[in-house]
């Protein structure tokens, strides 16, 4: 990898990390770090035991370097909350009976 290129993935982390730092949330930690496809964001849950899995939202560069960039990510991480949030259902008509 290219000294030009290794700067590139490091801008792009920077400017995720920045981003994720405009946002807290009671429930939610998340972190940013590199990727062989971009950025990879992973969403946890604060409360210890009561679901442990954790969501991962990949961001590729042509998103990072987008020029609206601040507003697309505000509607991802959005989005990916929410689905999280549904992934967390331990009973519902979706679910299969066992």
């Amino acid at each position: 990898m290219s000294d030009e290129e290794s700067a590139r993935q490091v801008h792009r982390l920077d400017r995720v990390i920045s981003q994720l730092s405009r946002y807290e949330h009671p429930l939610f930690d998340w972190e940013a770090h590199n990727s062989p496809s971009g950025v990879d964001i992973t969403i946890r849950l604060k409360v210890d035991g009561i679901y442990n899995d954790v969501y991962k939202l990949s961001l590729k560069p042509r998103e990072i370097d987008a020029r609206g960039f601040e507003w697309d990510f505000q509607r991802q991480l959005y989005n990916c909350l929410h689905d999280y949030l549904v992934e967390m259902f331990t009973r519902s008509p979706h679910i299969a009976e066992l």
